[in-house]
Formats: C-alpha cells, sequence, structure tokens
C-alpha cells in the first residue's frame, strides 16, 4: 500500500514539475523581466569589468541602471556598491586602482569615486548641473568632464509691477536661438556646455573654456597632461553650421583653444595615442547629401599630416580605442545589419575581431551596444543575438573567441518559447540590387499552417535593422505573426552609394524594395496575398503610410509617429533646421513641389486600408500634428480608422516600459479586427 502511495505521489510530482517546467510564449510582462549590458569598461590589466546593469522598474515605470563589476573569467559577480539609485558612465583610472563615475543624487547627479582594493566610495563634487564625458589624466590626478553653464533667458518687454498678492499669468517664454527644443528633453533652457577639471581626490572644479559655443563630446588629454581635446564649433556662424565641428585643443594652464582642422562637415572624438604622437577622429567632407560614411582619420598632435585611414572600408565607423603600442585602432562598424568590432593598423589594413554587438535596442532590432579595450587587448563588449538582449562578452586577445560571461536573463529564457528568426536576400525588381530581410517565425511554427504576415518597417530610414534581440518581433510573433522587417535601399550598413540612394528620392524606390520583399516570402509559402499587415513607426510610419497609399493589398495597417507632411513637418519638429538640401533641394517654400511630392499625405486619397495611427502626445520629432493629418484625412473621406495619441510620450515611445507595451497592444487589437492574430495575456 506503501508503495503504491508513494508511486502515486511521485506521479503527480512530474506532472506538476513538467507543467512548471514548460515554456511559454514571450509576453507583455515578460519586459519587465528583460535585463540587459550597457557600456562594459574593462581594467587596463584586463582582470576586471564594470558595466551598466540596465533593468525595468514594474512599479517606477522606468529603464533604471547600476553599476556592477565582474572578472573577465566570469567570476566574482557583484554589485559596486549597495546603493539603489542610478549609476553610470564608469572609467578606470590609468592604474587601474579606482573608478570614477557618475550617479544621482537629490540635487542631480554628481561624480562618485570607487576604490578598487578597498572598496569605499565617495561623492568628490558639488556641480550645478549633471557631467558627461569624464575623461582620466594621463597620471591620474585629475578628471576632467563637460557641464553646461547657465545664460539668462532674452527679455524683450518690461512689464509693470503687479499689485501685491495678485495672481497674473506666468512670465512669456522668449526664445531667439535656432535650436530651442528636443525630443523627449522639451524646451532647452539658454546655456552652453564647457569643459571643466577637478582633482581626482576632490575639490573645487576649474571652468577652462569659454565664450557661447558648446565644448562637448568626447574629451581626450595630451599625453603630458597639458592640453585637452575636444570638438566643436566655435566660428561666428556656428548655428546654421550645425553639420559642422572641428577638432580643438585647450591648454589647461591658461584656457588658449586651437583649432587642429578646418574643413566642412563633421570632425569629431578625439583620440589621443598612448605614445601622444598622435590624435585619432572621426568625421567626413559634408557633399550634403542623404547619407555620408563616417571616416576614421588620424593626424600628428599638432594637427599636421591629417589623412583618412579607413578609406578602403566603405562603412561608417564608430566606438574608436588606441591599442597599447599605438600601432592601430579598435573599431566597430555596422555591414549588413550585423555590428562588428575590427583593427586597423595605420597602414590602413583591417582585421574583423568579432561579430554581433549591440543588444541595447530592446524594442527594435536597431544597431548599438559598445565596447573597452584592455591594454593587454582582451576587449569587453555588449553581445546580442536574436535570441537574447545584450550580454556581457570577452574577446580573448590571443584567440579572439568571444565568450559570453554574464546571463541575466537565463531565469526568464530559460522557459520562455522565442521566435525563430531567419536572415533572408532577395532582388530588387527596380534595378536588381540584392535587398537583406529577416523573418521571425511563430513559436512552435508549423509550414502546414496558414498565419497572418506583419512588414514591420524601421525608422531614420538612414539606419539598420539587423539580427539582434528585439522585445517588440517577438511579441507580435508570439501573437501569431510571421513578421517580415526589411533593409531596403538607404539603410544603413550597405554602404554610402547604397545609403545615399534616398538623397531627393524619399520615398522613393525603397517602397518597391519592401514590396519585391513580400512577394518573395509569398513565393516562400511564408506570407498570404489575404493576410497581409503593415506597420512602422517614425520613418517606418512614413513608409507604412506610404504603402497604403500606392496599392490596397494590405487588410489593416498601423502608421505609428509618421511624417505625413513634409512641408509642415519641417518647420515644425524640433530638428526643422536639419532638412533643407540634405534630405530635398532647398527649404519648403523654395521647392514646394518637391516637399510635397514625397509627401504621404499626397496620397491619401487612394488609401482604402483600415488605418490605425498612433502618436505619443509630447513628440517634438514628428508631431501629432503629422499624425492627426492622416487620421482627419482618412476620417472624412469615411476609411475605417483610429487615432492613439499615448500621454507624456515622445518619439521614443518605447522609453517608458508601459509605453512600449501600449504601443503593441493597441497594434495588435487594430490588426485583430481585421483578420489578425492576437496575443494572449
Amino acid at each position: 500500500m506503501r508503495y503504491t502511495l508513494l508511486l502515486v505521489v511521485l506521479f503527480c510530482f512530474c506532472i506538476n514539475t513538467s507543467s512548471l517546467a514548460q515554456k511559454t510564449h514571450f509576453s507583455y510582462l515578460d519586459i519587465f523581466d528583460l535585463e540587459y549590458v550597457s557600456d562594459p569598461q574593462i581594467s587596463p590589466n584586463g582582470e576586471w569589468v564594470v558595466y551598466r546593469r540596465m533593468e525595468f522598474d514594474i512599479m517606477k515605470d522606468a529603464v533604471v541602471g547600476t553599476l556592477w563589476m565582474v572578472k573577465t573569467d566570469g567570476s566574482q559577480h557583484q554589485k559596486l556598491s549597495s546603493r539603489e539609485v542610478s549609476e553610470s558612465s564608469p572609467r578606470w583610472s590609468p592604474k587601474g586602482d579606482r573608478l570614477a563615475f557618475t550617479s544621482s543624487t537629490d540635487a542631480g547627479s554628481e561624480i562618485y569615486m570607487y576604490w578598487l582594493h578597498t572598496g569605499k566610495i565617495a561623492k568628490i563634487s558639488q556641480l550645478p548641473f549633471s557631467p558627461s564625458s569624464i575623461t582620466w589624466s594621463p597620471k591620474g590626478s585629475q578628471l576632467a568632464f563637460s557641464m553646461n553653464v547657465s545664460e539668462a533667458a532674452p527679455v524683450l518687454a518690461k512689464m509693470p509691477k503687479k499689485p501685491k498678492g495678485a495672481k497674473w499669468a506666468d512670465t512669456p517664454r522668449v526664445t531667439d536661438r535656432l535650436y530651442h527644443e528636443a525630443d523627449g528633453r522639451g524646451y532647452i533652457k539658454p546655456g552652453f556646455n564647457h569643459i571643466f577639471t577637478i582633482p581626482s581626490d576632490g575639490g573645487a572644479p576649474r571652468q577652462l573654456t569659454s565664450g557661447n559655443y558648446h565644448h562637448r563630446g568626447t574629451l581626450s588629454w595630451a599625453a603630458d597632461g597639458n592640453k585637452i581635446y575636444f570638438s566643436g564649433n566655435r566660428t561666428p556662424d556656428w548655428e546654421y553650421g550645425f553639420r559642422n565641428s572641428e577638432i580643438y585643443s585647450v591648454d589647461i594652464t591658461n584656457g588658449t583653444i586651437e583649432p587642429l582642422t578646418d574643413r566642412t562637415g563633421p570632425d569629431a572624438n578625439p583620440l589621443v595615442s598612448p605614445n601622444g604622437k598622435y590624435i585619432a577622429y572621426l568625421g567626413f567632407e559634408d557633399k550634403v547629401q542623404a547619407y555620408q560614411v563616417r571616416q576614421l582619420h588620424i593626424m600628428n598632435s599638432d594637427g599636421s599630416n591629417q589623412k583618412v585611414l579607413s578609406n578602403t572600408l566603405d562603412r561608417s565607423v564608430s566606438n574608436i580605442h588606441w591599442d597599447a603600442k599605438s600601432n592601430g585602432i579598435y573599431f566597430s562598424y555596422d555591414d549588413k545589419g550585423n555590428t562588428k568590432i575590427a583593427h586597423i593598423a595605420l597602414t590602413g589594413k583591417v582585421r574583423k575581431i568579432a561579430d554581433d554587438m549591440g543588444g541595447t535596442s530592446i524594442g527594435r532590432p536597431y544597431a548599438g551596444g559598445s565596447f573597452s579595450v584592455a591594454e593587454n587587448g582582451t576587449i569587453a563588449f555588449t553581445q546580442t543575438r536574436p535570441a537574447y538582449p545584450s550580454a556581457l562578452a570577452i574577446i580573448n586577445a590571443k584567440t579572439n573567441k568571444a565568450t559570453k560571461v554574464t546571463h541575466l536573463n537565463k531565469a526568464l529564457f530559460d522557459y520562455k518559447n522565442l521566435g525563430k528568426v531567419q536572415e533572408v536576400w532577395y532582388t530588387s525588381s527596380f534595378d536588381q540590387r540584392d535587398i537583406q530581410g529577416w523573418v521571425v517565425f511563430p513559436p512552435n511554427y508549423d509550414p502546414s499552417k496558414k498565419y497572418p504576415f506583419l512588414v514591420e518597417n524601421h525608422g531614420g530610414p538612414i539606419l539598420n535593422y539587423g539580427d539582434r534581440f528585439s522585445a517588440e518581433m517577438q511579441l507580435y510573433a508570439a501573437a501569431g505573426y510571421i513578421v517580415f522587417y526589411p533593409n531596403p535601399r538607404g539603410s544603413t550598413s550597405y554602404g554610402e552609394e547604397f545609403g545615399n540612394l534616398l538623397y531627393n528620392n524619399y520615398p522613393g524606390e525603397d517602397y518597391i524594395d519592401v514590396m519585391d520583399g513580400v512577394d518573395h516570402c509569398i513565393e516562400q509559402g511564408w506570407a498570404h496575398e489575404d493576410r497581409l499587415f503593415v506597420t512602422g513607426g517614425s520613418a517606418g510610419g512614413i513608409m507604412s503610410a506610404w504603402m497604403i497609399g500606392k496599392n490596397n493589398r494590405f487588410e489593416a495597417a498601423v502608421v505609428a509617429k509618421p511624417v505625413m507632411n513634409w512641408i509642415s513637418k519641417t518647420l515644425v519638429a524640433d530638428n526643422y533646421f536639419y532638412y533643407a538640401n540634405s534630405r530635398y533641394p532647398g527649404q519648403p517654400w523654395e521647392n514646394f513641389e518637391g516637399y510635397w511630392k514625397f509627401s504621404p499625405l499626397s496620397l491619401v486619397g487612394t488609401i482604402e486600408t483600415p488605418t490605425m495611427v498612433l502618436v505619443g502626445m509630447n513628440d517634438l520629432r514628428t508631431p501629432p500634428s503629422e499624425a492627426k493629418q492622416l487620421y482627419h484625412a482618412l476620417k472624412l473621406r469615411k476609411i475605417p480608422t483610429v487615432l492613439v495619441e499615448i500621454p507624456s510620450a515622445s518619439h521614443g515611445i518605447a522609453n517608458r516600459p508601459s509605453n512600449l507595451i501600449t504601443k503593441i497592444a493597441h497594434t495588435l487589437a487594430w490588426l485583430e479586427k481585421y483578420g489578425g492574430a492576437k496575443l494572449e495575456k
């Protein structure tokens, strides 16, 4: 009897544990359980890595980051401090004995110091504004940083004194600057960024730069510690030369500023070689076009002998780091939707080291991520694949083998059944170019079944999607969609000529590229003519609106944060000054017909597709007025439509986790009304 009872208990236990261990699909609330690695900084001796551990706070509805450290062999993984506040920008001292970082306080962000051998932490600054670009001096005695210095706002009229106790309206806000607001930030208070130094053991900050110019971005000390190199634009017409910047030096003793470069175009990110002989920097000669490859340059430390080092690589260069012997530079670049790490010798020879950097863009599979290099050549970087967001990976300097040393999402993904991602290539019917895309299949995909097919267009349009983790794509797949996300012409990571095909031609043949991808997927049996859907945000919203204006093949569409009218958008958006000549020739009043020709609103009379229009109510990049133009036009034409406005959301709707969920949930609900699938809660 006991034996029988024992068998029954064991049987029930097995059933219970089996049901607990059964994998489920990725769901909305799983977003709050995601974690990822950001800004990994390896110690000079290659023993430790400090990184920012990013998490989603379900109660505060925010992304939060604290600093963690781990040895490069994956051992001794630990939190840097017991503090539960935002921590960021960790930077090792030259000897690797200390770590400077920034952290939030009740009064704002400050500079903190961590001593490796004692584990003690102290605040070493008391600043009026948040510091950025913290950089150690060569001997470790000082820190340089950039910080805003406020200016008084202009006053046009002197108001009469109000009676005591009177409740008059607030004082008007007067603006006379070209750039006065930014999406996600709102109104920019008057002021300029300047360069400061502060003793590394604490003390009073000292301002080095002056004048009504911005001094920000990457800072780099001269090898003797007497100068700091930076980028900026100190020309009289700097506001209108917003694409231009030069490399400068500032003397830390007397504040003398000297320009080292002088050309039309952005020169930025100066980095002094360990031996002090050279300065590497990024930039290009501005030809005023839609897309230009950012090249790696090198010059002597006095600004002489300037030359392009990466002229054989038709890809934009980012994240530069000198090797310890000053023989070459490590960098990253996007190639065909995947971010690589490479090394370039001073001869110009490029050697690829690793693939798959990124994973810090959680919502959609955009490029991103970063890396750092130890003196022995060991590299720490953010690694991603479609199955996980960025993890910390270490590259062995001798073997170039990458090893993942953190597994922050193991507890979640061990019990989740994700959609499989497959790379696809097809031929454009317009000019026979090879076009790349990816297809995400629903979990437990059965090729004998007929699934709804969702096109997801990327933003930019001068950006790229790739084989990276994406919460949005996985949630669409979990709902039962086969998701197709392409990189049509105009996408980056395929060279300058490919990216620049949208110059005065957007939207143009990129529409053909996307539709050719749809037809390719139909030929493969993945898509079906009677179950096609489309969505996309920002430039992806433009493409989605263009697609339904050009054809009626889609059952339903979700057009998120679009530009509908280039004339109104160009003069209302926060970056209103940026578009003329690089996107379309001339200003809107000089080229009315051209701007209107490429406006999706010009096609609204042909739209028959049921369309949801979605936008953040605080969006300054593609303002709500753009979305409303589409919604109002469709209402007047009696086309099934609905307007979804997300409160307090800027252009980056996914910046708050709940807004990311809101966007996806409303997209799925709308598509379901017209034959789409449904994500079970």
